[in-house]
């Protein structure tokens, strides 16, 4: 079953501090949606990021695999606008560009970035689209 366009993927992830979380996620082009003592809300790529407040929750030595999570772009110029914006602003890198898959069907360009609470975002580009779910 394809998404439906009017329901919107929710995630709730762990902060370790409001501010430097916004100044992330805002640098990223995410839309501030709401501001709590404990919690913040974005407009994530058309869904919906919360991170709360919860510094005893951070993963200090965070690992690509198996929990990440991100944006699959189906338009390549939009991937590589966001990887020039993501560079302009100096998000931290976590993964830099690759090609994951080489000369497979399944090929796609890649790259993660961390932010200030350790979670990792993954941004990826398949060349065949076909290949996204």
């Amino acid at each position: 079953m394809m998404r439906d366009p009017n329901k919107i993927f929710h995630l709730a992830i762990p902060c370790k501090n409001l501010d430097e979380t916004v100044v992330f996620y805002e640098k990223l082009g995410c839309k501030l949606a709401r501001k709590y003592d404990d919690r913040v809300t974005f407009n994530f790529f058309g869904d919906q990021v919360v991170c709360h407040l919860s510094p005893e929750h951070i993963d200090l030595t965070p690992k690509m695999y198996p929990r990440h999570f991100g944006v699959t772009f189906t338009n390549k110029q939009e991937f590589l606008q966001l990887l020039d914006e993501v560079q302009k602003n100096e998000l931290p890198f976590f993964q830099e560009l690759t090609s994951r898959f080489k000369g497979k069907q399944e090929e796609h360009l890649m790259f993660f970035l961390v932010d200030p609470a350790n979670n990792l975002l993954e941004f990826k580009f398949y060349h065949d689209t076909t290949m996204a779910y």
